[in-house]
């Protein structure tokens, strides 16, 4: 991950990878890959008729019914939505805080961004009023918003959006004529399912919503760049598939052969796939709980994980003692961090938070450190947060947080 500016940390122009499960490969994914090494082949642009055959079965499972017409496959998501942005024109809104790929992309292109506030409940969606008035001004500032990208399970904020905030939100997109991308890379790693709704845009509003799904969020690793997009049906989704084609060819973005077989292998979703990501969802759900629990504890204020193998920590309560250690925005904040911690620890200025704001995302997987083996036993482990290598990871996370709560109030003014 390249640092910003130095010079009075100017632009974010890289921002940091997917947070990574820290986990072994799959040993049946390595068999599909290890299987094709030997292709020489292109995969077409957008997809073999495999690769998205496969994609249709999962999305139909999860009650989106999908044709290979309506359905194209990228080499990651990134590609998909520089490629949907280019197609659809216009100018770009998103929550704040976001996704770190989503704004860079549409600002190569040239296209304005606009961040909206997203609701207390939840990130990933725009609050619904924001919203309506973030369009308003825009257009009355001689913009063109047309797009409208949000997450209902979220990155960086680890929060699944409730239906009614999503509704909300999609009511008042649909009345300015918004096109929406929903971004469902987190959907398959939601922490208790059996108790969150999760529900996508597409359901609800089915002919203004397209889907996309990078495949590092469950089914593979995210060194195996392939994801898949899900056009409305009808007039306008074809004509929106075609101009997606016509990008990715002049791109071309094509997924890798191998990666395309184990891609296609993976969203069949056989038994040893789907075995492997509940394991890893159950693991990562701890880990968070854990990592939040050493945040609130420290002082700092987060919202409680409910997705993904990330934590999005606000560290402004403890400013004070920051400031004792040269912390003076999320940059800084992220160079500290990721020194004590020995970890990656991106600051919320690349998810489009203020740079003033103390803010970080940290990766549950990062704490899976040791060899394959132990990092393996973490997934069959009664405790996993009891195996050694694990536990210490934690117990430095909590030291470091914990430093700086006291070092905050050393640094409190007296009342």
């Amino acid at each position: 991950m390249r640092r910003t500016d130095v010079e009075g940390h100017g632009p974010v122009r890289f921002g940091p990878p997917l947070p990574d499960d820290g986990l072994p490969v799959l040993p049946e994914l390595a068999g599909a890959l290890a299987a094709a090494a030997g292709r020489t082949a292109s995969e077409p642009v957008g997809g073999g008729a495999a690769l998205l055959e496969a994609a249709c079965g999962y999305w139909d499972r999860r009650g989106l019914p999908t044709t290979p017409e309506q359905a194209v496959a990228a080499p990651g998501a990134p590609a998909l939505l520089l490629a949907l942005t280019a197609a659809l024109g216009g100018d770009v809104l998103v929550p704040r805080p976001c996704a770190a790929w989503w704004a860079p992309y549409a600002r190569l292109l040239g296209r304005p961004v606009f961040h909206v506030p997203t609701p207390a409940e939840s990130g990933g969606v725009p609050d619904p009023y924001a919203l309506l008035e973030t369009v308003r001004r825009v257009r009355a500032e001689g913009g063109d918003p047309r797009l409208l990208v949000l997450s209902p399970a979220d990155d960086p904020a680890a929060t699944v959006a409730p239906p009614e905030v999503l509704h909300g939100s999609l009511e008042a997109a649909a009345g300015e004529g918004l096109h929406l991308i929903s971004d469902e890379t987190w959907r398959d790693t939601v922490h208790a399912p059996h108790e969150t709704v999760l529900l996508s845009p597409a359901e609800m509003l089915p002919e203004q919503v397209t889907v996309v799904t990078d495949l590092a969020g469950a089914h593979l690793p995210t060194a195996w760049p392939a994801a898949v997009a899900r056009f409305p049906a009808g007039a306008a989704g074809d004509g929106l598939h075609a101009r997606v084609l016509d990008v990715l060819t002049a791109l071309g973005a094509r997924v890798a052969g191998p990666v395309a077989l184990a891609a296609g292998y993976a969203l069949t979703e056989p038994e040893p796939v789907t075995t492997r990501i509940t394991a890893t969802v159950r693991l990562h759900a701890r880990l968070a709980a854990a990592a939040h629990t050493a945040a609130l504890d420290a002082g700092a204020v987060a919202r409680p994980p409910q997705a993904g193998r990330h934590l999005y920590v606000d560290l402004g309560p403890l400013r004070a003692g920051l400031s004792g250690h040269d912390v003076g925005d999320a940059q800084d904040l992220e160079d500290f961090l990721a020194a004590r911690l020995g970890m990656p620890a991106p600051g919320g200025h690349r998810f489009g938070d203020d740079l003033g704001e103390l803010r970080v995302r940290l990766s549950t997987g990062a704490l899976l450190s040791g060899t394959d083996e132990e990092r393996a036993e973490c997934l069959t482990s009664p405790a996993p947060l009891e195996l050694p290598h694990v536990r210490r990871a934690l117990t430095h996370l909590k030291s470091v947080l914990d430093e700086l709560r006291d070092d905050a109030e050393r640094w409190e003014t007296p009342r």
